[in-house]
């Protein structure tokens, strides 16, 4: 890959951090763009969505505008589409589990969103990749060994989990999984920077 060169870094900071509702660790992206900035070597920047439904959602403009901000400043962004964890089905807030989608409801998904984020993002500075590339490839005995990187407890520790365990309500074993193959892709794909909710 060859040297770029960035703005200035407080220059950079100030475009990231307009429209933001939260930046977790500020110092820490200050960081990752002076050295981006010294080395000459873009930030790889990801964000997740799960092909749910068949159209993009206002919500996701948001976090693809932001994407786009840091195309406009010379970063390596990864639009991933979420074909193996749209199948599980994203817990988050929910007060029920999501019914699971089928391989092809989520893949036709899927392909309507590669054509709608173009809308937004540059298509030639835009990586896309999926999920099920990696996750699909597990297998049980990869998933037992993710697995049993985290505890039943500290998975507990989450609001919509505990919530709905104090409820009485029912928590299925496969979202479990949920939270810990978004954080497995981010792992597989090296993210210096990863856009989305504090789940994640």
């Amino acid at each position: 890959m060859a040297q770029r060169e960035f703005p200035p870094v407080d220059e950079q900071m100030e475009l990231l951090q307009r429209g933001a509702v939260d930046l977790v660790d500020p110092a820490q992206l200050r960081a990752k763009l002076e050295r981006s900035r010294r080395t000459g070597v873009p930030l790889t920047v990801k964000t997740g969505f799960d092909p749910s439904s068949p159209d993009l959602h206002l919500g996701h403009t948001v976090l693809i505008r932001k994407m786009r901000h840091f195309q406009q400043l010379g970063h390596r962004v990864i639009f991933l589409i979420g074909g193996f964890t749209a199948r599980i089905g994203d817990p988050t807030g929910k007060k029920a589990t999501r019914p699971q989608l089928s391989e092809e409801e989520v893949e036709a998904n899927a392909r309507t969103y590669q054509a709608q984020v173009f809308k937004i993002l540059d298509e030639a500075e835009t990586v896309i990749d999926n999920n099920d590339r990696w996750l699909g490839q597990l297998g049980s005995h990869g998933m037992v060994r993710l697995a049993g990187r985290y505890t039943l407890a500290r998975m507990m520790e989450r609001e919509d989990f505990r919530t709905r365990f104090q409820e009485g309500r029912p928590i299925h074993l496969h979202e479990l999984l949920y939270p810990l193959a978004q954080a497995w892709d981010s792992v597989v794909l090296k993210a210096d920077v990863e856009l989305g909710g504090h789940d994640q």
